[in-house]
């Protein structure tokens, strides 16, 4: 052991292969998440090291035996001494013979080589940085389990505004694609971003200005330097109503291209079902009609002309979502009351009061997703999705209503999957990034966007999508989803929320340490260790606001534009 010898194990409480006690020094201490070490020679003569994290740490006077003596102590009226312990549970044992220390073994700070072999990261080809801990030593992530070669996916939790969810999911694609852990294949690596709340994902391509030296210092302990993302396109809903299909957002005003599909690519693309939540619940009869509506329109597309993003339907041309609404109920209600629907349409034996189901449903996300479904404006089909133009997309949606966002996730997330798997290749990855899970994926109910997610968290890992997800209740959420991310990481936790079965990941001392959580601190598990990391993120280098980025240039010109408001919060 090379650290400096901190303590002894207890002889009075149980010492176990995977927990023990350590009684520490009086000019010593030891405080939570720090890393120690200890050896112990077996029987035959063979050497073991044994290393661990503190847990928790205790202070008591020895030989007090009420409460009370506390008060006749401090007056000098009754022999004790205080004694300090601190328990420790095992990260690793090397080589792999699980015996427990003996009572009065020395145990030293980890520290060097020995820390990282007690974290397991010597053995580690592919090292992420993704953090710092409490004494501001790197800690890294072994990406074969989050790039597919062992393991994919990361599921991040904590409550809204306090875990800072986002800013960890966005730290870590910044390290990836900054930190050299990807080799040549960064610059082709994606990322697909979806922005749920403000308008704080629409400047990842500008510094931030609020950065500090203490936290460029940060960055350079974990070897990176900090800057913003190069390569970012900001794509935004059009305003409802413009014929310019100018883009809905505030604190951007240029940079940002309007995304919207147009009726020949609604239907040639089958997205009709999008717009039902539970278009997959085979306990519903209308989603019979929705099936079969669905294969009228991509019978339509399919064979007319779709150039300019129109569709004919039976003889009509079609440029606005609201006359494709009206066209489909035409086919499915006829004028004349005596006449049948057209059964090609609606399918067989389907009675009014299912037809009239459906109708009402499409009725209803008429207004919430016509300005996202048009050919009114000239060029309409490039106005498309193009997941390679950038090596981050950020897709904006937090302005619509709640109906068209699960239509946007879950089109956008189908054309990501479908893209990698007609490739036939896992690399380069697309990484996805999608906050509020228990909306998109929950626990009960079945819908085109939670299958599409299901399909990301089971299949994506061979495919090279690699979901980062993230959720204020992970209790909420599908646990398929849950259950396939390799990395599972845990901000700041409501204490109802901590007790539940889905964070028995977290041993009993970190769940309750994990509703206190500080912003920017975040415990992370890996396959890797047994136990989960406390770890500690930079601050964004990269502009989260308008007020962060005071000097933003325009994309198109280069030329740099002022912001009035910088400094105003």
């Amino acid at each position: 052991m090379t650290g400096e010898v901190v303590g002894r194990v207890i002889g009075t409480d149980d010492a176990t292969p995977l927990e023990f006690w350590v009684a520490l020094q009086p000019d010593r201490h030891l405080q939570l998440d720090d890393v120690v070490a200890l050896d112990r020679m077996l029987p035959t003569g063979e050497p073991i090291k044994i290393y661990g994290i503190v847990s928790q740490v205790r202070a008591r006077y020895e030989g007090a035996r009420f409460q009370s003596d506390v008060f006749l102590i401090e007056e000098g009226l009754y022999p004790a001494e205080i004694s300090e312990a601190a328990m420790i549970q095992v990260t690793r044992v090397v080589p792999e013979i699980f015996v427990p220390p003996l009572p009065g073994a020395e145990v030293c700070k980890a520290t060097g080589a020995e820390r990282a072999e007690a974290l397991d990261f010597e053995t580690v080809e592919r090292k992420l940085p993704a953090g710092l801990s409490r004494d501001a030593e790197p800690v890294y992530l072994d990406l074969d389990f989050i790039d597919g070669t062992k393991g994919a996916h990361v599921n991040i939790s904590g409550i809204s505004g306090v875990a800072t969810k986002t800013s960890y999911a966005t730290f870590l694609l910044y390290s990836m694609f900054n930190s050299g852990v990807l080799g040549a294949e960064a610059a082709n690596t994606k990322a697909l971003v979806f922005n749920v709340k403000g308008e704080d994902l629409l400047f990842l391509d500008h510094v931030n200005t609020r950065l500090n030296e203490e936290e460029r210092f940060r960055y350079g302990a974990l070897g990176l330097t900090p800057g913003a993302f190069p390569s970012v396109g900001v794509l935004a809903p059009p305003r409802p109503g413009d014929k310019n299909a100018t883009p809905a957002v505030g604190s951007r005003a240029w940079g940002v291209k309007p995304f919207f599909w147009t009726p020949a690519q609604f239907c040639s693309q089958g997205l009709l079902p999008f717009l039902f939540s539970d278009a997959e619940d085979e306990r519903q009869q209308y989603t019979i009609v929705v099936q079969n509506v669905t294969a009228r329109l991509m019978d339509a597309a399919r064979d007319g002309d779709t150039t300019d993003g129109a569709v004919r339907v039976e003889g009509r041309t079609i440029r606005r979502f609201a006359d494709l609404v009206q066209t489909i109920e035409e086919k499915l209600i006829p004028a004349d009351p005596d006449d049948s629907p057209d059964p090609r349409w609606t399918g067989r034996a389907i009675g009014a009061g299912t037809i009239n189901a459906f109708i009402r449903r499409l009725a209803s996300a008429t207004p919430r997703v016509e300005h996202l479904i048009r050919a009114d404006i000239d060029r309409a089909p490039s106005y498309a999705i193009d997941l390679d133009a950038n090596q981050v997309t950020v897709v904006d949606i937090h302005a619509l209503h709640d109906r068209a966002q699960r239509f946007v996730v879950g089109v956008v997330l189908r054309q990501a999957f479908d893209r990698k798997e007609a490739s036939g290749i896992a690399k380069p990855l697309q990484f996805v990034v999608l906050d509020e899970l228990n909306k998109y994926a929950p626990r009960e109910g079945s819908s085109p966007i939670k299958e599409i997610l299901l399909d990301v968290a089971e299949r994506g890992r061979s495919l090279g999508i690699i979901l980062i997800g993230a959720q204020q209740t992970a209790s909420e959420v599908e646990r398929r989803v849950v259950a396939n991310s390799a990395i599972r990481v845990v901000g700041r936790l409501d204490s109802a929320e901590a007790g539940r079965d889905q964070y028995g990941w977290l041993p009993g001392a970190q769940r309750q340490r994990a509703t206190i959580l500080k912003p920017g601190s975040m415990y992370v598990s890996q396959p890797r260790l047994p136990i989960p990391v406390l770890i500690e993120f930079p601050f964004p280098a990269w502009a989260t606001r308008s007020a962060e980025a005071n000097t933003l240039s325009d994309p198109a010109s280069g030329s740099q534009i002022l912001d009035p408001f910088a400094g105003l919060v």
